[in-house]
């Protein structure tokens, strides 16, 4: 996996990650369910041009949901949590909120 755009797949934005952001310099993303902790770290520094300190990930196992008589099971991802390096600018997913 070479393409950091495959490799991140999209920010989450949830009140822990957003306290995250404040408190630790911690942002939070959806990965590539192969994608190792290195392959994080260097994709976030191509796309965003920070440093990284370290990377945590975490597999989320999918859930069994029902939406009337139908059911069916929600899919499993990766998230990572990533740390950037002090004196670092912080990522912003959007400016005009």
């Amino acid at each position: 996996m070479a393409n950091p755009y495959q490799i991140i797949l999209r920010p989450i934005i949830t009140e822990k990650s957003t306290l995250l952001k404040d408190k630790n310099r911690e942002v939070c993303f959806e990965v590539a369910k192969t994608a190792n902790k290195a392959e994080i770290k260097k994709a976030v520094e191509q796309l965003f041009k920070v440093k990284v300190e370290s990377v945590r990930t975490q597999h989320k196992v999918g859930k069994w949901r029902r939406v009337g008589r139908n059911e069916g099971k929600t899919k499993s991802w990766k998230k990572a949590y990533v740390k950037l390096k002090e004196g670092e600018k912080m990522i912003e997913y959007f400016e005009a909120v």
